[in-house]
């Protein structure tokens, strides 16, 4: 299923116990494979001073109905899991200990966005394909917060900013940029793929697309009421004469 990740902020974070272990306040991105890789948790006055990551490993379920999430965790967990200081990135050497704390397959050395899978696999017998203790690409993790309002750059010009992120609550991966063009086409919304970005600068706050303007203001608009389902996004692939990210997926599978 494709949601906005703004409507993640302030869900509660549950476990099994129905114990609250805290609200989403940030999402973090690989910018890499552009796929959601910790869920940041306010966890109120039960274990302060620390900042709580929850991967996407230990979601069991996202309900937008109820607005929380079901997280295979417990408190105690939690607090024994690696400590990240609140003021420092997240490092490949914490994410090492974090992974290895809990029994997870590492995400990075494979081709995919999940190490060999281009989604999740909780099935543990598989998890023997995941490369190990290898590192083949440098990335960094991104605040969806900080990313929001990086300006758009096409091939002819400046087209708008990110409004938000769609992500697909089964691979994690971030599937659109909404971008919010109303400094030029009186407001209208459209969804950018990230695989059709070409270069970010993240010192000038800015995402360059391999697209012109006037293919963007042509795109099919984005709007509250639009239903993202496949006949959406095969209609959005189509305009930009791109092939759906589907069929790759589905060759993996």
């Amino acid at each position: 299923m494709l949601s906005k990740v703004k409507l993640l902020n302030g869900y509660s974070i549950q476990n099994a116990k129905d114990e609250t272990i805290g609200h989403v306040k940030d999402v973090y991105f690989d910018d890499q494979h552009w796929t959601v890789r910790y869920l940041v948790a306010h966890t109120g006055k039960w274990l302060t001073g620390r900042k709580v990551l929850i991967s996407p490993y230990a979601i069991a379920a996202v309900n937008a109905d109820h607005k929380n999430i079901v997280a295979n965790l417990t408190k105690q967990q939690i607090e024994n899991s690696p400590s990240l200081d609140s003021d420092k990135p997240v490092s490949r050497q914490f994410e090492e200990s974090y992974y290895g704390y809990y029994g997870w397959p590492t995400y990075w050395g494979g081709p995919n966005s999940w190490g060999s899978y281009p989604y999740i696999e909780h099935n543990r017998e598989k998890w023997n394909d995941f490369p190990k203790n290898e590192n083949k690409y440098d990335h960094h993790l991104r605040s969806s917060h900080e990313v929001t309002g990086y300006h758009i750059q096409a091939e002819n010009g400046e087209i708008g900013h990110v409004e938000d992120f769609i992500f697909d609550d089964e691979s994690w991966t971030i599937r659109y940029l909404i971008v919010n063009t109303s400094n030029w086409w009186a407001g209208k919304k459209v969804l950018i793929s990230p695989l059709w970005i070409e270069h970010v600068s993240w010192t000038e706050r800015t995402v360059s697309v391999e697209l012109t303007r006037e293919t963007v203001k042509l795109a099919p608009e984005f709007t509250a009421q639009s239903l993202l389902d496949r006949d959406y996004e095969t209609n959005l692939y189509g305009h930009y004469n791109r092939k759906g990210y589907w069929v790759d997926e589905l060759v993996v599978k």
